[in-house]
Order: C-alpha cells, then sequence, then structure tokens
C-alpha cells in the first residue's frame, strides 16, 4: 500500500489557507476605516470622532490577530506536534511554540 501522508518537511499551506477570502475582506474593511480616518484628519474632523474610529479600527486589527493566532495554534504548532511525535524531535514543537510565544508578545506591547 502507498504511503499517502505528506513527507515531514513538506509546506502544507498556512493556518489561515481555508479562511483567506474571509481574511482578506475584513483587512480591505480596516483598509477603508484608515482611509476614512485620514480623510477625517485632512477635514480637520472633531479629534474625538477621529480617536473613536482609531479605537475601532484597534479592535478591529486585534480580531484579526487573534484569529490568525488561533490559526496558528491550531494548525501550525498541531503539525509541529505531529512532526515531534513522528520523529521524536521535540524541537519541532518547541520552535512552534517559541514562534507564537514571540508573536504574541509583540501583539501585547
Amino acid at each position: 500500500m502507498e504511503n499517502t501522508a505528506p513527507a515531514l518537511d513538506k509546506h502544507v499551506g498556512h493556518g489561515y489557507t481555508a479562511n483567506k477570502e474571509a481574511l482578506l475582506k475584513r483587512l480591505s474593511r480596516i483598509e477603508g476605516q484608515v482611509r476614512g480616518v485620514n480623510k477625517m484628519v485632512s477635514e480637520d474632523k472633531y479629534c474625538i470622532d477621529i480617536l473613536t474610529q482609531i479605537s475601532a479600527i484597534n479592535a478591529a486589527l486585534h480580531k484579526v490577530s487573534l484569529g490568525l493566532v488561533e490559526e496558528h495554534i491550531s494548525h501550525c504548532v498541531v503539525n509541529a506536534a505531529e512532526k515531534s511525535i513522528q520523529t521524536d524531535d521535540k524541537s519541532y514543537v518547541d520552535e512552534k511554540v517559541a514562534e507564537v510565544t514571540t508573536a504574541i508578545g509583540r501583539l501585547l506591547r
């Protein structure tokens, strides 16, 4: 019987690949919000209104970030754990956990 499992070092895509269109749509909306804030500043709008829009942009970016962290853990970290089990080499999972920990640290700054 032929082995249909992917090679251990083969890249199989990113965790967000299945939701890529929704992610791009959300990022486009955020981009539009940023352009709106630019226009508000150009038109000398009230600073509190601008800050309200910036707060909405930050919330939207945080939602995207958390979704990407979740996808990374459920896809990349899980795949690394499987590789670690298959190869008896813990470094695969250690690398991905360190990677996601660093990314979360950047998000919390």
